[in-house]
């Protein structure tokens, strides 16, 4: 078997659960949920049934088709009338993964332009190793699911058979 870890939709979604709980513990409570595509989108989705609010989706482009990283992060995707939904809001971020950190701290840079009352950081999986890029002082808030080695991750909405890809996972623990 390869080092990989096969995550599935369940995985995923007991995660998010798990997330959504330790959010609703504290006292932060968005007003609006950015996802990035397109990993975030799917936590994104779960995690409004556990916290109803508006999902809106930024798409960032950060790896090119090889999987290796592009440098900088491109915009690809941003909100509309991006100011009148995120000035003086509680954004809750969300992506499936912090890898290099690149990808969040950019949007996170982006995002504070328009002046959010406060922005909180929400991933499924933190690897621990050096990141190239860091959080502002604002964001006080992060929420990884799961802290894990530097292995590569195959996520379900990637898979190309689903039924091997469960099976895969079958060797993690998760």
């Amino acid at each position: 078997m390869d080092n990989k870890l096969y995550v599935t939709y369940n995985d995923i979604h007991k995660a998010v659960k798990k997330l959504a709980e330790k959010i609703n513990a504290s006292d932060f409570d968005p007003d609006v949920i950015v996802a990035i595509g397109s990993g975030g989108f799917i936590p994104a989705r779960i995690l409004k049934t556990f916290i109803n609010r508006p999902i809106f989706a930024v798409g960032i482009s950060y790896y090119g088709i090889d999987n290796k990283p592009n440098g900088v992060p491109q915009k690809i995707q941003w909100i509309d009338e991006v100011e009148k939904k995120l000035f003086g809001k509680k954004v809750l971020l969300i992506d499936e993964v912090d890898d290099t950190r690149a990808t969040l701290s950019y949007c996170v840079k982006e995002l504070l332009n328009h002046s959010p009352k406060e922005i909180a950081v929400l991933v499924i999986h933190n690897k621990i190793k050096k990141k190239d890029g860091e959080f502002p002082p604002e964001i006080k808030r992060y929420y990884p699911a799961v802290e894990i080695d530097d292995r590569w991750i195959k996520y379900p909405w990637d898979a190309e058979d689903i039924d091997d890809h469960d099976i895969r996972n079958k060797a993690n623990s998760f």
